[in-house]
Formats: C-alpha cells, sequence, structure tokens
C-alpha cells in the first residue's frame, strides 16, 4: 500500500529534506516513532482521497491520521515542500524538459469549509467562503509556483507576486532561470499598470484585451494553465478547503505540484 502511495523514486527525493527528529531523553520512551515514508503515504493518502484526517485507515497505511496530521505540520513549519517542488524544476529543466519562453497564469475558486486565513466570500459561488489557488505554468502545464489567496481577491493582484516566486532553477549551464520570456493571461489581467509592471521585468505580456471580442488567438498556447488546474483538482482534496490553517493547505499544494513534475520526468524516460 505504501509503496504504491509513495513510490520510490518519490521517497529517493523526499527523504534527505525530512528533519532528524531530536533524540528521546527518557530512560523508557516508549514505543518507536512512525516511520517518515509511513506517515507520507497517509498525507499523500489524504490527499488523493475526500477522506478526514481522523478517517484515514490506520491498517491499511500503517499509522493513525492524527500522526500523519503532526508530520504534515513539522513538515511544512520545516520548508519541506517548496524544497522538493524547486528540486524537482531543477531535475526538469537539467532534462531540457521545461520551456519557460512561454508561460500562462490563472486562478481558480475552491470552496471553503472552515474558518482560516486566506479565505473570503467567493463572487462565483454566491459569497461563499472559499479560497483561490493561483498557479504559473510553462509551455508544457509543469507548474512553476503557487499561491493561495481568499476567495474574494482578484485575480491580478497575484500577478506579480508570482512571477516573483518563481525560484532560480538550475540544471543547465549559465544562469539560472527565473522569468519567462512571454507570459500569457486572460482578460482578467487586463491592466495597463500592471502589464507596465510585467514589461519592466523585461517580459512580454501577452494579455488579452476587456471589450475585444473572443477570438484574439491567445487561447491556443494559454490552455495549458486550464489542465493544469484540471491536474490539481484529480487530487481530490484540493477541490474543496478542509484545512483552517492556510500554510498547511498551501503545503498540499505545492506536494501536488511536486507530484505533478515527478510525473512528467516520468513520462519522458
Amino acid at each position: 500500500m505504501n509503496s504504491d502511495l509513495v513510490p520510490n523514486d518519490l521517497w529517493e527525493r523526499i527523504a534527505p529534506l525530512i528533519p532528524a527528529r531530536p533524540p528521546r531523553r527518557h530512560r523508557f520512551p516508549g514505543r518507536n516513532p512512525v516511520g517518515d515514508r509511513t506517515a507520507l503515504a497517509g498525507i499523500v493518502y489524504v490527499l488523493r482521497k475526500v477522506v478526514s484526517w481522523a478517517d484515514v485507515p490506520a491498517e491499511r497505511i500503517g499509522c493513525s491520521g492524527v500522526t500523519c496530521w503532526r508530520r504534515l505540520r513539522d513538515w511544512t513549519d520545516a520548508g519541506v515542500w517548496p524544497r522538493l517542488y524547486e528540486a524537482l524544476l531543477v531535475e526538469l529543466r537539467h532534462a531540457s524538459l521545461l520551456d519557460m519562453n512561454d508561460c500562462a497564469i490563472d486562478g481558480s475558486h475552491v470552496r471553503a469549509l472552515k474558518r482560516g486565513a486566506h479565505i473570503g466570500p467567493s463572487p462565483v459561488d454566491r459569497s461563499r467562503p472559499g479560497s483561490k489557488h493561483h498557479v504559473i505554468v510553462d509551455r508544457h502545464g509543469t507548474p512553476l509556483a503557487v499561491s493561495l489567496t481568499g476567495g474574494n481577491r482578484h485575480d491580478v493582484t497575484q500577478l506579480i507576486p508570482l512571477l516573483d516566486a518563481i525560484p532560480r532553477i538550475r540544471g543547465l549551464r549559465g544562469r539560472p532561470r527565473h522569468k519567462p520570456k512571454r507570459l500569457y493571461a486572460d482578460r482578467g489581467y487586463d491592466f495597463r499598470r500592471y502589464r507596465r509592471l510585467v514589461w519592466a521585468r523585461g517580459i512580454v505580456p501577452k494579455i488579452a484585451q476587456r471589450g475585444a471580442p473572443h477570438g484574439s488567438g491567445l487561447g491556443k498556447i494559454r490552455w495549458v494553465v486550464e489542465r493544469t488546474f484540471a491536474w490539481l483538482h484529480q487530487f481530490k482534496r484540493l477541490r474543496i478547503r478542509y484545512e483552517i490553517r492556510a500554510d498547511l493547505h498551501h503545503g498540499l499544494l505545492q506536494l501536488a505540484c511536486a507530484i505533478i513534475c515527478l510525473r512528467r520526468l516520468r513520462s519522458a524516460f
């Protein structure tokens, strides 16, 4: 079961990033702690399924859902997920599987069932509380950076933060790559101020104009970001936000992006 949820190639990449547990001080410390791979299997199980942490099948996974949640909390605080994500992006660039000349950006609403940070009334869901996933992808739909905001935040507010969030991706000789040449977006991003900010970064904004008839042709390249959202929402835990802590939901989002990058590596070899 664990090998299906956490295959060897994923575990080999994440194991060096997991911080070591502090030694126990008591003479009789009790039971041995659950293995990290077992806890990671429980996290991936929850990410793929629509189950609460309390409903994680301990007899199948090997540990309780509470233990998995605690490891998710500890590893999120330790910054494991962004480092795993960036390491896989480096591998993709080293294998010449990243095409950052043309990138696309968009946002997607998700309903939130609990309180917490980055939650607001969604204008597309009758003002019900929700959040937004924002993502910027390369020409093939590989996610380069993701962010989480409240459901009432406009997509354009994450345009510059997402561009700045793209890590400096090494993997080839020369300078690390951290920005595209052209950025594609729908008409929701059509603001002069943000066009100027994109130009100032040396990026050509390919943004549909508001008020113009449809059929600009930009969708021939921009459609990959919609496919990326379909990939992300195959992880059923991301379709609805259940976590109160925004950092934990963002950590699951980054883990899903890392798995998508790993799948692309597998399909290329």
